[in-house]
């Protein structure tokens, strides 16, 4: 049986990416773990169970919650790692994982969740005016366009055989970064959570981490303004400023456990999705709920949400805040004056196609038809997996 080595970039908590490992590892029961750091206790115990390699990240102080900090270190950090004696490398990459350097005989294919995100198409967000010191921004500026070439070396046909996108959105992100195609195989959401009744009220929600790019700060002034009832579920790095510019219709409810999440999905007017997103899994849960989406036309959104279980909104004129504030403002009202219905039922469609069994029967064969392309036999590979 051939040796699986999967690569993701660091495991310091469940999100949709962590998620998406967590569903691979299932196909390939057999594999072993090649990540920077790792923190059991963050992680599923499906995922704390696969033999685990952490790179010399895992062993300095303060790395637990600073391993950002030491982005230009990464490249060299991944391609530290011995693979000899592996004959399959998958890696589920938003950072550097792709990057790993797999042995001479063996093939790579890499799940993209984007293109190394903090130099790419999300580096104003994270380093833009306002959102880093002055001495951050600079240093930033003067690694940008080495970390732009390593990544561009690391996703060559030598070191990735296969790509493969998370979304169309993501796909035309590669062709642009790197030149090449990528087949895409759209995430899932956990469906079974989600079977209690429709009960909704009159509050909107936001799932959402409080990164800079998910864009919260325009729901809050688009709530404020309206005075009507925002819940706001999540944690991060701008809590303290979100809090700050909330008005007294919007309420923080922190992190929430897995069923009072389907309990607010369930309850909620709609979902509020007002930033671009790779993909995005939260308006597929609140379909998968019932509830309607109110989502930026942009990103990932598009390929989820549809005009049967949504409403989107935009600014022709142009992307300044105030202009998409306007747009979301006018979004919430058709929801509130009612010209738009939208049922529970198209919602729990469309969410059903999303489904952990879709994707991991589309990965496998990702992945089998690499291997066989190849020359190889699919039964040196692995016992065929039940979907």
């Amino acid at each position: 049986m051939a040796r699986i080595a999967l690569v993701h970039d660091w495991l310091t908590g469940m999100r949709g990416g962590e998620s998406v490992l967590e569903a691979i590892s299932e196909i390939f029961p057999t594999a072993e773990l090649f990540t920077l750091i790792r923190i059991p206790e963050k992680i599923s115990p499906q995922l704390r169970a696969i033999p685990a390699h952490t790179s010399r990240l895992q062993k300095i102080p303060g790395a637990y919650t600073k391993y950002r900090h030491f982005l230009p270190f990464m490249p060299s950090l991944i391609e530290s790692f011995d693979l000899e004696g592996f004959d399959l490398v998958i890696s589920s990459s938003h950072c550097v994982a792709k990057g790993i350097i797999k042995p001479t005989q063996a093939l790579h294919l890499s799940y993209v969740h984007a293109p190394m995100r903090y130099i790419w198409d999300r580096y104003e967000d994270y380093f833009g005016p306002g959102q880093a010191s002055v001495p951050v921004r600079i240093a930033a500026s003067l690694i940008r366009p080495s970390l732009q070439a390593w990544d561009r070396r690391a996703s060559t046909q030598q070191r990735v055989d296969t790509l493969v996108a998370n979304s169309h959105f993501i796909a035309e992100q590669i062709q642009t970064a790197y030149q090449r195609e990528a087949q895409v195989i759209h995430p899932f959401a956990n469906l079974e959570r989600f079977h209690a009744p429709r009960n909704p009220g009159k509050n909107y929600l936001i799932v959402s981490a409080f990164a800079p790019y998910k864009r919260i700060d325009l729901a809050i002034r688009a709530f404020n303004q309206m005075r009507l009832p925002l819940h706001i579920v999540g944690a991060g790095q701008n809590e303290k400023q979100l809090r700050a510019m909330a008005g007294p219709t919007v309420q923080f409810l922190g992190s929430l456990s897995n069923e009072e999440i389907v309990r607010a999905y369930s309850e909620c007017r709609a979902l509020i999705f007002p930033g671009v997103e790779d993909f995005g899994i939260t308006p597929i849960e609140a379909m998968a709920a019932g509830s309607p989406v109110i989502a930026l036309k942009k990103g990932g959104a598009l390929e989820t949400v549809t005009e049967e279980t949504g409403i989107f909104f935009d600014s022709p004129e142009s992307d300044h805040p105030e202009a998409l504030e306007q747009g979301l403002i006018a979004a919430i009202q058709k929801m509130e004056r009612g010209p738009i219905q939208i049922s529970e039922t198209a919602c729990r469609s469309r969410a059903s196609q999303f489904s952990k069994q879709r994707f991991q029967s589309e990965f496998y064969q990702a992945v089998l038809k690499m291997w066989e392309t190849s020359g190889r036999t699919s039964s040196h590979l692995f016992q065929t997996p039940e979907f």
